[in-house]
Formats: structure tokens, C-alpha cells, sequence
């Protein structure tokens, strides 16, 4: 097995797409001691096995000799690689956009330390497209992108809506995957001068470009049950997995939802996303981007409250085994859901990476 070094692991999402494509993570980094219970139940249900991160120590107090030396030494195979994905406040528009300025946007450029130190054979960088789209913050992308070059990686990066590859969810994000220069250079039978557009990205042409490839129903203003549209892939619609209630009953973590108290459950229209705040869901279309931190609140299509967490785990794309312990506070469980990328997209990013070292599991 390949084995990985996870950083920013939260509830372990990306890791989970990762283990379930047959790599190893033998060491994962989370500061966040409430998060690292979500990554043991969930994590340890679905794969079957003992899963804890190990470490809560905040990156910039991490000293990479001690990784090295108790961690690196122990990786038993020349290929090995680093996954993880920034916290993202700071370059998100509706965050702190900060940009590099800021407490959170700073820690991007100490993972990109800690892999230009480690020099793994090769990395997984995620965050939010703001990093790469935003203009007050691409100088800053493209400065990592220099770094990462400099300390001897061949560098790629893809914007990538997880919608494209068939999670029923809107959610574009910023992925850049480097190698160690000897790989491109082995894989392609040249030197690297700055190439893009080498990396094969994961692409599924039933769901490519899925927002603007189907027609969409639009809010649902009589009340009427809409009908389903027989030209869009069921899989790409919220209603596909949570419209059964009897069936999600029987799931973990069915039961975790706040109380509905506000009128706005009940006079909300289907599919109606345009607020900041309390967006219904439309049983036949994907759902916006899960983020349920900054008083975003997303309420079930036709029922008159908040999506639950294992509605919210579903959106995620999240296996149903996925288990989080109850003593967490609600907040704490959709706060970890909504940071986490797609485990199908994290799972096919793995596929295209398996593909490039010609890896056979």
C-alpha cells in the first residue's frame, strides 16, 4: 500500500476517499480535538479498523526534523505521498479574505513548507477556488506554485466541481498535485520547464459540466409535487437520498437535527437558494455547496426544518456506515461536515493518481 501523511485531516473525508482506494494513512494531523472524535467513529466504521489522528498539534508548532525522524524513516517504499487541504476562511469571499495576510490563509504557506521539507513523491493541495479565481489572492497562488517548483516538483492544478464527477452538490474547489520531478520526468521521457495540463484530472463525461448540461427545474412556488425530469442523471439530485424518510431512519445520526423554531421552515419555497441563509432545497436539483459554518442553514426540500447530519453526510457523498458519536454538539458535527471535500471526489482524485504511478491494487 502507498502510504499517506494527512494534514488538516478533520473528519477525515479526504483520507477516507484515499483508504478506500487502497492507500495507507500512517500519520494524520488535526487541531481540532472534537473533529478527531469525528475522524475515529467515522473513519473506524467504515473501514472496519482502528482509525485516531495522530496528532493535535497546530501545523506551525509541528517540527518537521521530529516527523522525519519518527514518521518518514518508517515508510518502508520510495513512493509515498501528503494530502491535505488548508482551512480556507481567508481566501473565501464569504470568509475572511484575508488572503496570506490572515491567521488562517498563513497556514497554506506552512504546508507547502512542510512538503517542500519532506519532499514526498508526491501531494494533494485542496482549498477554495477564491485562492485561484480571486485576483487579491492568485499573486499568493501562484508565489506556492513557484515555491513548490523551486524545491524540485513538477506542479499541476485543475478547478474541480465535485457536481462534474456525480456528487448531487455544487462545490468548486482548487486542487494542486505536484510529484517529484524524477517521476514526470520518468513518467513523460523529458525534463520538466513549467508544463501544465499533464496530470490526468479525473472526468466522468455523463456529469461533466453538469450545471449548465441539463435544464434544471427552477423554485417551486404552488406547492405542487414537481415532476422528475427524465434528462438528468438521478444521482445528481438531493431528492435521490433524502426524500425517504423510512429509510434514512434506519442510518446513523438520522435523528441530529436542531429543532425547527423559525416560521421561515414553513414559508420558504422549494428550491428557493437565493439567500445567504435558510436555502431550501429542491428534491430534483443539487444541492449548494455544503457549508453550514456562518449561519448558512439549508432546509430539507419538503419537510419543515434543517437538513439533518446524516442528510448532510449523504450531500458529502459520505458512505452510510459513516458513524459520529453523539456527545459532540450539533454545531461541532456540521461544522466538520461542511469543511470536508467529498469522499467521491477525494476517492476519484486518488483513481487518477493510482493511474500515474501505474499503482495496481
Amino acid at each position: 500500500m502507498v502510504q499517506l501523511l494527512s494534514y488538516f485531516s478533520g473528519g477525515g473525508f479526504l483520507d477516507l476517499g484515499f483508504e478506500l482506494e487502497k492507500f495507507n494513512v500512517v500519520w494524520s494531523n488535526e487541531i481540532s480535538k472534537e473533529f478527531s472524535k469525528v475522524y475515529s467513529s467515522g473513519l473506524s466504521s467504515v473501514l472496519n479498523k482502528e482509525c485516531k489522528i495522530s496528532s493535535n498539534t497546530p501545523i506551525q508548532e509541528l517540527e518537521i526534523k521530529d516527523i522525519k525522524k519518527n514518521i518518514i524513516k518508517n515508510i518502508n517504499s520510495d513512493l509515498w505521498g501528503i494530502i491535505g487541504g488548508p482551512p480556507c476562511p481567508d481566501f473565501s469571499v464569504g470568509g475572511r479574505n484575508k488572503g496570506k495576510e490572515g491567521v488562517r490563509g498563513y497556514l497554506s504557506q506552512i504546508y507547502i513548507k512542510h512538503i517542500c521539507t519532506l519532499k514526498p513523491s508526491f501531494f494533494l493541495f485542496e482549498n477554495v477556488k477564491g485562492l485561484f479565481l480571486t485576483k487579491k489572492h492568485r499573486n499568493y497562488f501562484n508565489e506556492l506554485i513557484v515555491e513548490l517548483e523551486n524545491a524540485g516538483f513538477a506542479v499541476d492544478f485543475k478547478l474541480m466541481n465535485a457536481l462534474d464527477l456525480g456528487v448531487p452538490q455544487d462545490r468548486e474547489r482548487i486542487f494542486i498535485f505536484g510529484t517529484r520531478k524524477k517521476y514526470f520526468e520518468n513518467k513523460f521521457g523529458k525534463k520538466y520547464t513549467n508544463d501544465r495540463d499533464w496530470f490526468i484530472w479525473p472526468k466522468n463525461e455523463k456529469y461533466f459540466d453538469a450545471k449548465s448540461k441539463f435544464k434544471w427545474p427552477q423554485m417551486n412556488t404552488n406547492n405542487d409535487i414537481p415532476e422528475l425530469p427524465k434528462d438528468i442523471p438521478i444521482e445528481l439530485m438531493v431528492g435521490n437520498y433524502i426524500l425517504d424518510q423510512e429509510k434514512l431512519s434506519k442510518l446513523p445520526n438520522a435523528d441530529d437535527f436542531f429543532n425547527p423554531k423559525s416560521e421561515k421552515f414553513n414559508n420558504i419555497n422549494e428550491g428557493d437558494t437565493s439567500g445567504k441563509s435558510f436555502k431550501r432545497l429542491h428534491r430534483w436539483r443539487y444541492s449548494p455547496t455544503v457549508a453550514y459554518g456562518n449561519n448558512e442553514v439549508h432546509l430539507h426540500p419538503v419537510l419543515p426544518r434543517r437538513l439533518s447530519v446524516r442528510e448532510a453526510l449523504i450531500l458529502q457523498s459520505v458512505p452510510d456506515s459513516y458513524y459520529i458519536e453523539n456527545e459532540l454538539t450539533l454545531s461541532d458535527k456540521f461544522k466538520v461536515i461542511g469543511n470536508g471535500v467529498p469522499v467521491t471526489l477525494g476517492r476519484e482524485i486518488a483513481k487518477s493518481i493510482k493511474v500515474f504511478f501505474d499503482i495496481k491494487t
